[in-house]
C-alpha cells in the first residue's frame, strides 16, 4: 500500500484506518463499487493520525489506491498498473478559485494558465488524484511528480465549507478534507449522491468522537 516503510499502528489502534480505537469509524463501512478510480497520495510527513481522512476515504471504495511517499516515476508506478495520465484529473493546488472562474459550477477544469478551460467535459476520465497533507506538503507532491502535468487540472467550488469547522483551520474557504473532496468529486462524476452521503456520515462520526474525546480529556 505504501512506497515507504510499512505503517506502524499506534497502541490499541485500528489495523485498517490506524486511528486510536476510540476514534475508529471503520465498522459498518461498505466499500463502494466505483467506476472512476481514486488515487490518494499522502506526504510522508502528514502526521495527523486523529483527524486525517485520507486512509478513511480510500476504505470507502473498491477502486481506490492509497500511497505514502514523495514521488513516483509515473502514474502507473503510483497505481501499480498502467494508466494514461491524460485520462486522469488531479485536484490542483494553484491560486485559481473555481467560484470566481465559473460561479455556480462545483467542479471546474482548468487550463495550463489557471483559468477555466474551454472543454469542461470530464465524462471520459478514468480516475481522480488527491494530494494529502498540509498545503505546502501537497504542493511539494505536485512539483515532485512531473507526470501530473499530463493530467487534467480541476478545482472545486463547494457549496459549504469543510465540516472540520474550528477543529482545523483551512488556508482557504474552499479547502476541504481529503475525504470531503473525494466524496464531492466521485458523487458528482458518477452522479451518485449516495457516495457523498456515506463518506460525509463517516466523517461527521469521526469529528463527533474526536470532540467527545477532547471534552472528556479536559474534564479529567
Amino acid at each position: 500500500m505504501s512506497d515507504t516503510a510499512p505503517d506502524t499502528a499506534l497502541p490499541e489502534a485500528c489495523p485498517r484506518c490506524l486511528k486510536p480505537a476510540t476514534l475508529c469509524v471503520c465498522e459498518g463501512i461498505t466499500a463502494i463499487d466505483n467506476k472512476i478510480g481514486l488515487l490518494i497520495l499522502q506526504h510522508p510527513q502528514e502526521q495527523d493520525v486523529e483527524l486525517g481522512t485520507a486512509r478513511l476515504a480510500a476504505l470507502h471504495f473498491k477502486n481506490a489506491v492509497f500511497k505514502i511517499g514523495l514521488s513516483w516515476p509515473s502514474l502507473g508506478k503510483a497505481l501499480g498498473t498502467y494508466s494514461d495520465p491524460k485520462r486522469w484529473a488531479v485536484l490542483y493546488l494553484g491560486s485559481a478559485k473555481a467560484q470566481e472562474l465559473m460561479p455556480g459550477r462545483e467542479i471546474v477544469v482548468l487550463n495550463r494558465k489557471g483559468g477555466a478551460a474551454e472543454d469542461q467535459n470530464l465524462s471520459e476520465i478514468d480516475g481522480v488524484i488527491l494530494l494529502d497533507g498540509t498545503w505546502s506538503q501537497a504542493k511539494a507532491l505536485w512539483w515532485r511528480n512531473a507526470w501530473m502535468l499530463k493530467t487534467k487540472r480541476i478545482a472545486l467550488n463547494p457549496r459549504r465549507p469543510s465540516h472540520y469547522g474550528k477543529l482545523r483551520k483551512e488556508p482557504r474557504r474552499d479547502g476541504l478534507s481529503t475525504l470531503e473532496a473525494a466524496a464531492m468529486l466521485l458523487s458528482r462524476l458518477e452522479k451518485k449522491p449516495e457516495i457523498e452521503t456515506a463518506l460525509v456520515a463517516s466523517f461527521d462520526k469521526l469529528l463527533d468522537r474526536y470532540r467527545t474525546l477532547r471534552a472528556s480529556t479536559k474534564v479529567s
